[in-house]
């Protein structure tokens, strides 16, 4: 296959086709992210996206379950790209079950109603987006370019379609003075959007980034990692989703977990305090990664 660029993907796609339909993230904006900073927002020639699938398919054929449409925030792409990319995949993966991407609540927000459907019909099953907080102090620092409310208004749109909503938050991006509402209107989101899944990342200060650089001139200051778990302990005991599966094993966390909210909340908040006694031991530096 040919990719351009260096590719990402939620942990929960590591067994999925990866397809480069977008280069680069249409927003780019976030300062804690350098993972499209090299590249330049495009569309992908669509007759080499297509050429891609065609290609994986005769190679993998019926192996291919899922599909995760790279880069950033494949969704901006127009309804005719999709339904191009969405038919070539069903026509190369006879047992396709899942197609998912990278979205932003703007890109979500501003998509017609009817467009959202006609994805769904098609095969776009889930979007992975990352509030990353649900504290509008934090959303301005962070420029994630939507606030809460416009957050809740793109979950309604995408369940409302039947699209499954995937949440991404970031312990510790509230910065020190930020940390307790941070991590409680986290919670507030998640309740609010009612995701399928929930994750929750450890921020990184990646050197380069505006808020490493923040960092840097004493502006920001990164919570000590006790600090982050109560974060993730006052997130979980906050949230009150539907049903939504739960998981923190991405590797910049301290502390793997995993389970159903509400169901297992009793349950998660119990293994954070005995981490936080010292009784369970965190995942160690070394070991941890973006």
């Amino acid at each position: 296959m040919r990719y351009e660029g260096q590719l990402y993907r939620p942990p929960s796609e590591a067994g999925s086709y990866i397809l480069q339909a977008t280069i680069g993230c249409s927003w780019n904006h976030c300062t804690y992210c350098d993972m499209y900073r090299d590249k330049r927002f495009r569309l992908r020639d669509l007759a080499a996206t297509l050429e891609d699938v065609a290609a994986a398919g005769a190679a993998f054929g019926d192996r291919v379950e899922k599909v995760f449409v790279a880069d950033g925030d494949a969704l901006v792409m127009d309804l005719g790209r999709w339904e191009a990319i969405l038919a070539a995949c069903r026509r190369a993966f006879p047992n396709l079950r899942r197609v998912s991407a990278y979205a932003t609540a703007m890109n979500l927000f501003e998509k017609p109603a009817a467009e959202l459907q006609r994805l769904r019909a098609l095969g776009l099953t889930l979007l992975y987006v990352g509030p990353e907080t649900g504290d509008d102090a934090t959303f301005k620092r962070i420029a994630k370019g939507a606030d809460f409310a416009a957050h809740v208004a793109a979950a309604v749109k995408a369940r409302d379609a039947g699209i499954a909503l995937s949440t991404i938050f970031l312990l510790g991006a509230g910065g020190t003075d930020r940390s307790a509402e941070h991590a409680e209107a986290s919670g507030r989101l998640i309740t609010a959007m009612d995701p399928a899944f929930v994750s929750a990342l450890t921020l990184t200060l990646v050197p380069g980034t505006p808020i490493a650089k923040l960092a840097e001139a004493g502006r920001f200051e990164l919570p000590s990692v006790p600090r982050m778990l109560s974060e993730l302990r006052t997130m979980v005991a906050t949230a009150d989703p539907t049903d939504a599966v739960f998981r923190t094993n991405h590797a910049s966390n301290y502390l793997p977990l995993a389970g159903h909210l509400p169901r297992d909340r009793d349950r998660i908040v119990e293994v954070i305090d005995r981490a936080l006694s010292g009784e369970i031991a965190l995942r160690p530096e070394w070991s941890r990664g973006l």
